[in-house]
Order: structure tokens, then sequence, then C-alpha cells
């Protein structure tokens, strides 16, 4: 999953970034206004955390424009403690929910999370398919109650299937999602991340729709 940090305090958005990465997301990181607009609206983020007070142009603004435009990825907006109107403006003009600074990281994840979950129509923190589980609270895996290790970018793709339930997904959005804008992308090594997955977690699991992409196999007598 994919995710765009819109924050000018420099320390925070590299605290931001590990935490993101730690958690088996990939991250882009701007620090002005501007260059937030622009990403927002040509890269398909899955969630984005706006700081308001950016330079060149606030968070405010930008998230207008981004709604205008139909941009409709989550976003969580983070304020000054003391300015409960930049709430009540950010929630109107589109926002999914505030965090005011100062705040804690593990509080932070936890709203990213949820956010994440209800865009895609899921509820619970743990996303099951048959006897696989990915919790994304711990970033782990496991199959038939076993731990499974994954590489971060298998962890990546995977998270990103077992978030679009009976989807095709074509392997230029996964490509898309699993890599950040400065990162030079190749498509065909999701086929790489593909053939691993498979060897872990069992053939069947993953199906191939050619000319499409890729789907997780629903399971016998239940859903992905």
């Amino acid at each position: 999953m994919r995710v765009l940090i819109a924050e000018d305090d420099r320390e925070l958005g590299r605290q931001l970034l590990k935490a993101l990465d730690g958690a088996g997301y990939v991250a882009d990181c701007v620090a002005n206004g501007e260059d937030a607009q622009h990403l927002g609206e040509t890269e398909p983020y899955d969630a984005v955390v706006l700081d308001l007070g950016l330079p060149l142009r606030d968070g405010l603004s930008v998230l207008r424009a981004w709604r205008a435009a139909g941009r409709d990825m989550p976003v969580l907006i983070l304020t000054a403690r003391d300015r409960w109107h930049e709430k009540v403006e950010g929630i109107d003009a589109g926002a999914d929910d505030y965090l005011a600074k100062p705040f804690q990281m593990a509080e932070l994840m936890a709203r990213l999370r949820a956010l994440i979950r209800r865009a895609k129509g899921l509820s619970q923190p743990e996303l099951i398919c048959g006897d696989l589980r990915l919790d994304t609270r711990q970033g782990s895996v496991t199959l038939q109650g076993m731990p499974v290790s994954l590489t971060a970018q298998e962890y990546r793709v995977l998270s990103y299937l077992m978030h679009h339930p009976g989807q095709v997904i074509s392997r230029a959005e996964l490509t898309e999602h699993i890599y950040a804008q400065d990162f030079d992308r190749d498509s065909n090594t999701i086929e790489v991340f593909i053939g691993r997955l498979r060897k872990k977690l069992g053939q069947d699991l993953i199906e191939t729709r050619r000319g499409l992409g890729y789907r997780l196999a629903a399971p016998e007598g239940g859903q992905a």
C-alpha cells in the first residue's frame, strides 16, 4: 500500500517515513503544498497524511483541489492542537480523519490502517483468505497458523492483493502501489514476487488471469 506524506517538518517527515516503511507501506514525502497537490493528482495513493500548515500552498487548498479533481483517496490531516476550527474546515473540505500535533505515532498508524481498510470495504485489521492471514497491525503473515517469512516487497504485493479480495489486479497497478515515486519501477519484477509468494504460500493461492493480472483465489466454501 502506498502513502503520500505532506509535511514540512523534516524530522517529523523522516519519522513518518520510517514508521510507514517498518509497517510494510511504501511512502513518498513532500515538504510543500505545490508538490503535494501535483503528486496527489498524478499518483495513485492509497492514503495521504496531510499537514495543513504547508508552505507555498496550504493543506486545505490542496485538499479542496484534490476533491474538486475527483481524487478520492482517504486523507488524514495533521493540525495544531489548539486550532479546532482547522479540524472542522478540514473535515468539511473532504478529509476523512484528523490528528492534532503532537501525537503518538502508534495512534497515527492505527488511524491510517483504519482509513485504508474502510476505503477498501474491509472492517477487520486481520485480512483472511482461507488459511492465510495477514495482520495489518503487526505486519505479519501466517498460513495454517504458522508464520511465513516474506521480504518487504513480497509483503507489499500480498497486502495489496488481500486489500482487494476478488479483484483482478494488473501488473501495472501493483507496480504503482509497491514502489515510491522516485524508484526505478519495472513491472516485470512483479512476476518474480508472485512466483516467490506461490512457493511460500502454495501454487493455487494467486491466480493469473492472462492479459489482465492477478487475483487471490477464493477458498472452497468461502470467499477470499
